[in-house]
């Protein structure tokens, strides 16, 4: 429709013969009858129109004028309009009409028939021109669609990827933090057990000198008839025995005391040490409880878990001078990727001082504290870090300068049945120390020890207990007399040059299956040894007579038993 030419001559045959003219140069057209039917065909669309000029003055020139006030911007229609000769004649307002009409081709009859076709092929190619420039814009409208919903996708997509970097980049960053946190605690672990050899090294050697004098002082104590003298020495070994309670602190920190594990539920007794800790902080801390629910079973010592509570006890006490709250929490943890097996965990948290950041991967150093000269020693949570670790378990701290510290403790947990008969050693040890030693007055011992002053010291206390004893430098020596007869039990120290103890106890049975030995040690692989001999039998130096002659008692009822 937009190539046909629509024809509103309504007089006499005009249309008849226009039609006849553009149909002989092939140029569709349509002949309309009235006023109505050309306006209704030209909202279906056509090339151009070819109206008489005496039509326009009944009105059509209005309705033409809407039509043409709603033309898209693109559209200028064409009209050509067959005037009167009388064009001098016309009115104002038939010259407005065609005025109005805009793109008008004003041709005067008659007319020409080549002129006429001229007039409307120029119409046309102007007509065909408008509709190129629609097409044109069309195009664009739909290109800047397209490139508008490609800009959409294109910032979808870059919305995308930026919140997929984003997300990469904070996983890359926790996962850096994370790789730092695990870096860091490996340091301080390596640290902590470099400081721990070197400490237990250096507690085996001062363990032996307090062992050499507090036995020589036991036996100025009992063989001196002198009373200054007697209490000259008694005021020394009271002085040893604080330097015995020192190097105890230190092999806890180095993981190489020997511990008696037994089954605890630790609820339990943690509430049975509700009375001694309050009175510990005083009355100016609250001291809260938090247990768990269920029963909470772990094997360790409990005497150095009551020690390790009360030890952070008093450390929070210490930071809270105004007072404050104590709030002890015990709970259950299943295992987990980091813990294989569940978990006993107890927290001593306080709302004390808190710790600088700074400070806090030091606070499990030997001799290290925050308090200040003379208040403490520094091995407090070093004896705590110590204990958890050789118990299987872990110690960590959390603080918050100006809001508190927490100190948590994390111990594998087990089933109440796994170790039901746990303790029953130790029963037996303390039935058997009880004895006063006479039956075993022509006992014969030995003393295996390469410290020639522990190995005195103990030789005459034993020969001062009424026992007979034989005595070797080292693990070969040892072998040799035990070779040359058997005797009723072996006392043997731990590090020794060339021949451990536990080797030469290995070596020993060897020889004699059944024989007792009891093992004296500042610093040992204490599992080892403990396979070997079980807890029982091993005196931690320095140790007393009284203890020694209950030991050797214990051991030989065992062996009777």
């Amino acid at each position: 429709m937009e190539s046909r030419v629509l024809i509103l001559a309504p007089h006499g045959r005009d249309a008849q013969v226009i039609a006849s003219v553009l149909q002989g140069a092939d140029i569709r057209c349509m002949v309309c009858p009235d006023a109505p039917c050309l306006l209704a065909e030209l909202e279906n669309s056509a090339a151009a129109a070819i109206v008489t000029e005496e039509v326009l003055g009944r009105g059509l020139d209005q309705a033409l004028g809407q039509f043409l006030v709603q033309q898209p911007a693109w559209s200028d229609f064409p009209f050509v309009v067959l005037s009167t000769r009388q064009a001098s004649r016309r009115s104002a307002s038939a010259a407005a009409s065609l005025q109005a009409l805009g793109n008008v081709v004003l041709l005067e009859r008659p007319v020409n028939p080549e002129t006429l076709m001229s007039a409307v092929r120029s119409a046309m190619r102007a007509r065909a021109r408008q509709y190129a420039t629609r097409r044109h814009l069309l195009d664009i409208e739909a290109a800047k669609q397209t490139v508008e919903q490609l800009n959409a996708a294109l910032e979808n997509r870059i919305a995308e990827r930026t919140s997929d970097l984003a997300g990469a980049n904070d996983l890359l960053m926790r996962e850096i933090a994370e790789k730092e946190r695990i870096q860091n605690k490996v340091v301080q672990s390596q640290k902590l057990e470099a400081i721990g050899r070197l400490t237990g090294g250096i507690a085996h050697d001062f363990n032996n000198l307090l062992h050499a004098v507090s036995l020589n002082l036991q036996l100025i104590m009992r063989l001196g008839s002198d009373a200054r003298i007697a209490d000259f020495a008694r005021r020394a070994k009271e002085s040893v025995d604080r330097g015995a309670r020192l190097t105890g602190q230190l092999l806890s920190f180095a993981r190489a005391q020997s511990l008696l594990p037994k089954l605890h539920e630790v609820n339990a007794l943690v509430s049975n040490l509700r009375e001694l800790i309050e009175v510990s902080v005083g009355s100016k801390v609250q001291v809260h409880m938090e247990l768990a629910d269920t029963d909470a079973w772990a094997l360790l010592d409990g005497a150095q878990l009551e020690m390790a509570l009360l030890n952070m006890a008093v450390n929070s006490r210490d930071a809270m001078p105004d007072g404050g709250r104590l709030t002890i929490r015990t709970r259950t943890e299943p295992a987990s990727a980091e813990h294989a097996t569940p978990r006993v965990q107890i927290s001593v948290e306080d709302t004390g001082c808190g710790i600088p950041e700074a400070l806090q991967a030091k606070v499990f150093d030997p001799f290290f504290t925050t308090k200040g000269d003379g208040e403490g020693t520094g091995l407090g949570l070093s004896q705590v870090y110590g204990f958890a670790r050789q118990s299987g378990g872990s110690a960590e701290i959390h603080s918050v300068e100006g809001e508190g510290t927490t100190v948590v403790l994390q111990f594998p947990q087990v089933a109440q049945a796994a170790h039901g008969g746990a303790g029953g050693a130790d029963a037996a040890a303390r039935n058997g120390g009880g004895g006063n030693g006479q039956a075993e007055r022509r006992v014969e011992l030995l003393v295996v020890e390469d410290d020639e002053a522990v190995r005195q010291g103990i030789a005459e206390g034993l020969r001062l207990l009424k026992y007979s004893v034989r005595e070797a430098c080292d693990g070969e020596a040892g072998l040799r007399e035990l070779r040359r007869t058997q005797p009723d039990l072996i006392m043997a120290d731990y590090l020794m040059p060339g021949m451990n103890g536990a080797e030469f106890i290995v070596a020993a049975r060897a020889l004699y299956p059944h024989i007792p030995v009891l093992v004296a040690t500042g610093y040992a692989d204490m599992a080892e040894v403990e396979r070997l001999v079980g807890a029982q039998s091993i005196l931690k130096k320095p140790f007393d007579l009284e203890t020694l002659n209950a030991a050797v008692g214990a051991e030989l009822a065992r062996q009777r038993g």
